[in-house]
């Protein structure tokens, strides 16, 4: 069988969640497959060293100016040449005209809430992103052979958004990479914390512009949580500007906490598992999550967290999390005194967190997504 992936970003530099997944994927394949013929189609980028060729898998580079004359016009045309029997796009969008059957990976349908919700979007990209969703997404998925998602949480929106029975619809758990792990070597630490200037201890988050991270809640517990606390921790945020935080704190009226908070710019994937492992607890009380990868990742460097009790969180952390009520801000304030203070409860989070992360792995996902291949 000869498979195409579709892989566009993941040459990209700074990598997020959906190029990371495919990443893992395709690496996890190329361990378990060594029988049919792989083609993964990507867009020329400064990480191209993140995967290599093997016997059966050839990376091919697909012109293209912007993502969606990339996907509509130039992924059919290297398509046919290179005879592809089906092509699975791992990043929710799939080629309308397609010359073989198609497999989408449909991570969550967020963009379709926020469209009904009318919840601002960040910026003029995310923008032309949701708009290019709204108008491809249901055209792809009429004729997609299979949807693949996330998890079940995500499975029943899709099913209900988007009136599609459930029978076509897979559940792909995600994963974290190997190299999240609880660091054998201390001194790793000391490096980091120079390289980055980061406090001996903090309160680590990972947040965005985008609502649905929840960050005014965020900003508001943490201020409690220091107006309460003597001795207390610093927040340390990732994936903040300093244009944006500065204007959140103005608007929540909270400029006087800006001296208790951090901020990292882009982490890269190399370095995140021993900022996790530095973290006296990690903070992820989102909104909405179809999956929630920093959960496990934060749980296999041995690091509290405390984690939304709403979408697909639950069904990710299981017991291994303290659960808050992303809206309420006494609940998210209660969890960070209590998972920093109480040395008992740390270590019980921490130990659930090891084993919970023991029912995920790339390599299990992949062989399930073999399968769906070959049905295919």
């Amino acid at each position: 069988m000869r498979i195409g992936i579709e892989a566009q970003r993941i040459f990209r530099k700074k990598k997020h969640g959906m190029d990371i997944v495919a990443l893992e994927l395709i690496k996890a394949l190329q361990l378990i497959d060594q029988a049919n013929q792989y083609f993964i189609f990507v867009k020329k980028g400064e990480d191209n060293a993140c995967i290599s060729e093997t016997a059966n898998f050839k990376i091919v580079e697909v012109p293209g100016l912007t993502y969606a004359d990339w996907e509509q016009v130039f992924l059919p045309i290297y398509m046919r040449k290179y005879k592809i029997d089906v092509l699975h796009c791992t990043s929710n969008t799939a080629p309308v005209l397609c010359s073989a059957p198609t497999i989408i990976t449909l991570h969550d349908v967020i963009f379709l809430e926020k469209q009904k919700q009318a919840e601002p979007v960040s910026n003029w990209y995310q923008e032309l992103g949701r708009i290019y969703r709204k108008y491809i997404v249901p055209a792809s998925i009429k004729q997609t052979k299979r949807i693949i998602t996330v998890s079940h949480y995500e499975k029943d929106r899709i099913s209900d958004t988007l009136k599609i029975g459930g029978e076509k619809i897979s559940v792909l758990y995600n994963s974290f990479g190997k190299h999240f792990e609880i660091p054998g070597d201390k001194n790793q630490l000391v490096d980091i914390r120079t390289k980055y200037n980061l406090p001996e201890e903090y309160i680590f988050y990972i947040g965005n512009t985008d609502p649905k991270k929840n960050m005014p809640n965020v900003l508001k517990a943490y201020t409690n949580y220091v107006e309460q606390t003597d001795a207390h921790l610093p927040l340390l945020i990732a994936d903040v500007s300093e244009k944006n935080l500065d204007s959140l704190l103005e608007k929540l009226d909270l400029q006087h906490h800006r001296k208790n908070i951090q901020l990292t710019g882009y982490i890269y994937n190399s370095d995140l598992p021993l900022i996790y492992a530095g973290a006296k607890v990690f903070l992820y009380p989102s909104l909405r999550e179809s999956f929630g990868i920093p959960v496990l990742e934060s749980m296999a460097c041995g690091t509290p967290v405390i984690t939304s009790n709403t979408s697909a969180l639950p069904e990710v952390a299981g017991e291994a999390a303290l659960l808050v009520n992303p809206s309420n801000l006494e609940e998210i304030t209660k969890a960070l005194s209590s998972s920093i203070s109480n040395e008992i409860l740390r270590q019980h989070l921490i130990e659930k967190g090891l084993e919970r992360i023991r029912a995920f792995s790339w390599n299990l996902s992949a062989a399930n997504l073999l399968t769906i291949y070959k049905t295919i």
